[in-house]
């Protein structure tokens, strides 16, 4: 194990937020822990996808794996994690759609998140 520097942190949680199905799983793992199939299913991507997206988050250390038995639920490493990802989801940004990634932006994803609660919905 290595502990990250300040910008190797910003650089991972970064590169974890540039996917959008792993950004909606740190969104819903920021609430609550959550089992793969579960978040397989709330991502619409298959088992073995949501297997490495989670092995992501946890080589970027912002997941952890906890064992309950026969299963494995998901937590977010720190709880500062899901407080991060509160204060970018209240940022506004005026882009321009020929650049960073255009597509990825909004208008191509359908959202999963309830502005109203702050929840993932399925």
């Amino acid at each position: 194990m290595k502990i990250a520097t300040s910008t190797d942190a910003l650089a991972r949680f970064g590169h974890a937020l540039s996917d959008p199905t792993r950004t909606r799983v740190l969104l819903a793992l920021r609430n609550r822990p959550a089992y793969p199939a579960d978040l397989a299913d709330l991502a619409g991507v298959s088992r073995q996808a949501m297997s490495n997206h989670l092995a992501c988050l946890r080589g970027c250390g912002l997941v952890v794996a906890i064992p309950e038995g026969r299963r494995t639920r998901y937590e977010l490493t720190d709880a500062r994690i899901g407080h991060a990802l509160d204060d970018l989801l209240d940022l506004v940004l005026v882009v321009d759609p020929e650049c960073c990634g255009a597509e990825t932006t909004a208008t191509s994803e359908p959202s999963l998140l309830d502005t109203a609660t702050g929840e993932v919905q399925a």
